[in-house]
């Protein structure tokens, strides 16, 4: 596992470089506007991933939300038992992963009832024939017929929702590289990490291809938008308070353990 340990601490060197956190969220709204002037101008020739029904469309973009608790669950648990076995402090650190997807689910519900209340319905995807038989988007789609509504982007917030509370609850990978952990956990918790980068790369690439194929500009920047502005709500500001979950631990585990040695030799120095 040699291979996987140096692609481990290249991604922790890389993410820990100061300029690429302070730049992550902001590529994505400069991916989205670009990508939108791109699409009007009719600049980017359609490939493989202008299909909707392309693998990475279908099999994980689709589902991104479940690839994304699927990986990043156990390695929340798993990374930050390394830190506190204490139930409280895991549970509060597994409540972050809940947050976040009771906030995917408030913003993805509250776009279908955006799209459903500015919507109506055609006989021709041009929208040139109107009718006036279905009320709701279901039955407007089962007819065989086309929903038109202000439809904000659901890809471009889950992808960058997705990547940036990644991002986050990774953070704490390059304190662990010290930590004392046992061959198996350390090994799982290396391919988790490998894996939820992959997928960050995955994320980012599908946000590119939603930008310059699909929807209109409004509806990917304000799908954009709602991603950016769901993490910042959260990591920059709700979690920095005392009633949260709490950022992820990333203070120095050998720092922690030269504290308490001290502490042990000198009673005085922890008063």
């Amino acid at each position: 596992m040699a291979a996987v340990d140096v692609v481990v601490s290249n991604l922790v060197t890389l993410w820990r470089i100061p300029a690429v956190r302070r730049n992550f969220p902001r590529m994505f709204l400069v991916i989205s506007v670009v990508g939108s002037i791109l699409k009007e101008l009719q600049f980017v020739p359609q490939t493989y991933f202008s299909s909707r029904r392309n693998f990475l469309n279908v099999y994980f973009v689709k589902v991104s939300w479940g690839w994304t608790l699927l990986l990043l669950t156990p390695f929340v648990l798993l990374s930050n038992t390394a830190f506190s076995r204490n139930a409280v402090f895991l549970g509060k650190r597994l409540l972050s992963v809940a947050v976040a997807t009771a906030v995917w689910y408030a913003c993805t519900t509250t776009f279908f009832y955006i799209e459903g209340v500015t919507g109506s319905c055609f006989q021709t995807d041009s929208m040139d024939v109107k009718t006036d038989r279905f009320a709701s988007i279901a039955e407007c789609k089962h007819a065989g017929f086309y929903w038109h509504g202000f439809d904000i982007s659901g890809h471009s917030f889950i992808l960058t929702y997705s990547a940036l509370l990644i991002m986050e609850e990774t953070a704490s990978m390059a304190s662990l590289k010290t930590a004392s952990m046992s061959a198996l956990p350390r090994v799982v918790l290396n391919l988790l990490y490998v894996a939820l980068n992959l997928i960050v790369i995955l994320w980012v690439w599908m946000f590119i291809c939603t930008s310059v194929y699909f929807h209109d500009v409004s509806h990917k920047v304000v799908g954009t938008a709602a991603g950016l502005g769901a993490w910042y709500l959260t990591y920059r500001l709700w979690y920095l308070k005392p009633l949260s979950p709490g950022l992820p631990p990333q203070h120095q585990l050998r720092e922690q353990k030269q504290l308490r040695l001290r502490s042990s030799i000198d009673p005085l120095h922890s008063q």
